[in-house]
């Protein structure tokens, strides 16, 4: 064979498909061992091939599986020669079966110590074979099979490795195709998806637009590489913060938490761990460049920065804003009644709700916001439960169950 050729194909192959030449390689010999045994060995045989790409040298074994009466069952058979099989209602349902000992694909230790005097059981044993270099037609068609669905693996491998050290974070690629409202993304080397319910409601996507999205999980059990992305986790709106603000970055400034309605409003605490260091100031920017940034991405999602307490009510009072309490009133079962003044109830509680609901996602309390001048009175939309965040794995399996 032209060795030179199929050296540079090898090579080739490997730099456009990620993979390694080891793998492209042992592709070669699977399909070519393939193609082997379909065309001078019986089909229960196990065919092993070693391909040598400096010398171009092929060498075929059959490989056998060294076992003994603990490891598989043997059958026995009648005078007539008729199999005796156990009737199926004797076996029990937890009983473990053991393979049927083949003599294609297995040898008794007994007789492979005259092979190997110190063989052991589950050794794998290689006799070789003739070679031949003409496998016919459809053995060659079978070796293309193989070897196209080998380096299709070994490429998924090689993008699953790749993909699954990302999860967590931003990557960015160009929308390739909608499909019932699942947005297919183009990342280079694979495709991810966002399905409908982690799209951003009041986002409308264009085929050839390019885009940030989260990378909200991995999933390896599909044919395909299943990467999920999303824009409407809150964990999005981390990230593009700490892209755009670098004491985010450096750990100076830290975002404790963070309540999201995508396309709506998103809240967020922030706290710095350096004295003199503004943490709302550090992400709204100099003339508010960096909170623009975000919320460009975002499509102009409303963001409320407001700065971390260790106190309950100091905190509470702050998640409010862009009201401002007056009192705030720490009952058990981690509750709380805030009091605010009348002209500012409506902005406390906000459009249906969002302001006080956010608020209690973001502290994780429960919120009762009451008017300073009739505090006894029961606000309509005025009370919001602590309801967190969902985690990202509970996302995917939501996800998986909606796909």
């Amino acid at each position: 064979m032209d060795l030179k050729t199929l050296n540079r194909a090898i090579e080739q192959l490997s730099e456009e498909k990620g993979i390694s030449k080891d793998a492209v390689i042992l592709a070669i010999e699977s399909s070519i061992a393939a193609a082997y045994k379909k065309e001078y060995c019986k089909k229960g045989e196990m065919v092993k091939a070693v391909f040598d790409p400096k010398s171009g040298d092929l060498k075929f074994s059959k490989v056998k599986l060294v076992v003994d009466e603990s490891t598989v069952t043997i059958k026995k058979e009648s005078e007539e020669g008729e199999e005796i099989k156990k009737e199926v209602s004797q076996i029990q349902p937890e009983e473990e079966q053991l393979p049927v000992y083949n003599p294609d694909r297995h040898i008794l230790i007994e007789e492979a110590k005259d092979v190997k005097s110190d063989v052991q059981l589950g050794e794998e044993l290689e006799f070789p074979l003739e070679l031949h270099e003409d496998f016919g037609r459809i053995a060659a068609q079978a070796a293309k099979q193989v070897i196209l669905s080998k380096i299709r693996e070994a490429e998924r491998e090689s993008v699953l490795k790749e993909y699954r050290g990302k999860e967590g974070e931003l990557v960015s690629g160009m929308i390739q195709r909608i499909e019932r409202g699942n947005v297919f993304v183009d990342l280079g080397r694979a495709v991810g998806v966002m399905f409908f319910n982690e799209t951003i409601p009041s986002e409308y996507y264009k085929i050839g637009e390019r885009l940030k999205f989260y990378l909200l999980a991995v999933q390896d059990e599909a044919k395909l590489p299943g990467i999920i992305l999303s824009r409407s986790h809150p964990k999005f709106v981390s990230k593009l913060f700490e892209m755009e603000v670098p004491e985010i970055n450096d750990k100076v400034v830290e975002i404790k938490a963070i309540a999201r309605e995508a396309g709506n409003r998103t809240k967020i605490a922030v706290a710095s761990s350096v004295d003199g260091i503004d943490p709302i100031g550090a992400c709204v920017g100099q003339r508010g460049t960096r909170v623009m940034a975000v919320t460009n991405e975002l499509g102009n999602e409303r963001i409320d920065i407001i700065e971390w307490h260790d106190d309950p009510a100091k905190f509470i009072s702050a998640s409010l804003s862009p009201a401002k309490a007056k009192a705030v009133e720490i009952l058990p079962k981690r509750e709380a009644k805030v009091f605010v003044p009348e002209d500012q109830v409506s902005l406390a509680i906000g459009k249906a709700g969002q302001n006080v609901r956010l608020a209690a996602r973001l502290t994780g309390w429960k919120i009762d916001v009451r008017s300073l001048s009739n505090p006894d009175e029961v606000l309509n939309a005025g009370i919001a439960e602590a309801i967190p965040e969902i985690a990202p794995e509970t996302e995917v399996n939501k996800l998986e169950t909606s796909n």
